[in-house]
């Protein structure tokens, strides 16, 4: 328990010292005028107050990442914790930063026209794909894991709740932001937190313990700690996912200083989330063994939250986990909308022009719906990772290019390119390649993207880009 305390402790600190450290760095000018006061549009672009803009953003990026891949993460044993802790402050977090703010100085820009202007013409146009597929796949995440939560919860069949969850979706996405997103997401995202807080309270009230961090592997089947954990542990660590969120709120916020407090913030908040349920399944279960035999994620969600918070709590819990997803699915396909309008230059302000790109985005993800979860998932999980690793690099690119402490995102983004490209080319959807050519492949590919980083910007020492 003693571990828990201090880890949650980490996080706070590290939102409290880190995140101010991030902020400087990257050289917050409270003064300048951000897109929301410059380009109001009525649709997307338009001024939220700080803490409705906070819940929004946490509620984009908390889908079933911090809860499923937690409860996933528990496996390994408390040292998940170190990973959702380090990995919060020192990656998901500066990087979350960095995805909103970058967008706030350009306009709003999503995530492939900001990974173009720092990393070139050719990872701007591999951008746009890769983050639209990745966007879908999201979606497709997000409708058929809470549609399986219902039909657990009510018995009406499945694909029932898809028809349901993807009208809502389509609404969602094509309408402004403050008709739908601006007025339940707060309300929602706030339930979100008191639902975690009270899973904690009743691990802590009910007796149980809380294992203490141990650099072991608990996992039941053995598997390695690396790179699995941290693919596993996304949302609740790092997310490229968030690089696509960031953007909506980048839209919305009026003063630069709320940058810290909405993306950095945010990502520290879900790291709290995931600790929460990674120290409920461990706690609860007595042992990774007797998680791993207790069901699904849902289940073990549904187990948890009944047992802890009584029938009428554990449903309103259930319901939490549930809403969660949805409202961040929904923002997926928003910006996806988003993306595909900034390649085109396809002006978003009548309702025909969204639904031009709205529509055949919801027939390609309705297809995807009948493909099994489990392949969706998997693939998802790598390409979520990848595309955190490139917008690392793509802050790293921004803070050399303006002589600033590049280090705060180039050491987490060769981490993660060690951790990505281990993965694809051990896991059984990759490349399936032995671990003892896998690991130290993956490790030098992390050590050698860093090397070649200082080479390339040791030639570009002259160049300087004001934004």
């Amino acid at each position: 328990m003693v571990s828990f305390l201090l880890s949650v402790l980490a996080l706070i600190l590290g939102y409290a010292v880190y995140g101010k450290f991030v902020a400087k760095i990257f050289g917050v000018d409270e003064n300048r005028d951000t897109p929301a006061l410059t380009m109001q549009d009525g649709v997307d672009y338009m001024p939220l107050e700080w803490k409705r803009a906070f819940l929004i953003q946490f509620l984009n990026i908390a889908g079933l990442g911090p809860i499923f891949g937690a409860i996933s993460g528990a496996y390994w044993g408390p040292v998940a914790f170190l990973w959702i802790v380090l990995g919060s402050i020192f990656a998901g977090a500066t990087h979350d930063f960095f995805a909103g703010m970058l967008s706030v100085r350009h306009n709003g820009e999503t995530v492939a026209e900001i990974v173009g202007r720092y990393l070139g013409t050719t990872a701007k146009n591999a951008m746009r794909i890769f983050s639209v597929v990745l966007l879908i796949l999201v979606g497709v995440v997000f409708v058929n894991g809470p549609a399986g939560i219902l039909e657990n919860i009510t018995g009406i069949q499945r694909m029932t709740w898809v028809g349901i969850i993807i009208i809502y979706y389509l609404l969602a996405t094509v309408l402004p932001i403050d008709k739908i997103i601006g007025k339940i997401y707060p309300v929602f995202g706030a339930a979100l937190l008191i639902m975690g807080f009270g899973i904690i309270l009743g691990i802590f009230f009910k007796g149980y313990t809380i294992p203490e961090i141990q650099l072991a592997n608990f996992h039941p089947t053995g598997q390695a700690i690396f790179p699995y954990l941290f693919i596993t542990i996304a949302c609740g660590a790092i997310s490229g996912f968030h690089a696509t969120q960031s953007p909506i709120m980048a839209r919305c916020i009026t003063n630069e200083k709320m940058g810290r407090r909405i993306f950095y913030g945010s990502m520290i908040a879900e790291g709290i989330i995931a600790l929460i349920w990674a120290a409920a399944a461990m706690a609860f279960f007595g042992s990774t063994e007797n998680l791993s035999q207790a069901g699904t994620a849902a289940v073990v969600v549904s187990t948890i939250s009944i047992s802890l918070l009584g029938t009428v709590g554990g449903a309103l819990a259930v319901l939490g986990v549930v809403a969660c997803p949805i409202t961040s699915g929904d923002t997926a396909f928003r910006s996806a909308r988003l993306a595909i309008a900034d390649a085109i230059h396809f002006k978003q302000g009548a309702y025909r022009n969204r639904f031009v790109i709205a529509i055949p985005i919801f027939v390609i993800g309705i297809a995807l719906c009948f493909i099994d979860f489990g392949i969706i998932w998997r693939y998802f999980a790598w390409s979520n990772q990848t595309l955190a690793m490139i917008m690392l690099w793509t802050g790293a690119a921004f803070l050399s290019r303006n002589k600033r402490f590049h280090y705060i995102c180039s050491i987490p983004a060769a981490f993660m390119t060690a951790v990505t490209t281990t993965y694809i080319m051990i896991a059984p959807e990759g490349l399936k390649l032995s671990s003892s050519f896998a690991y130290p492949a993956g490790i030098a590919l992390g050590i050698l993207a860093f090397i070649w980083f200082l080479f390339k910007i040791s030639k570009d020492s002259q160049s300087k880009v004001q934004v």
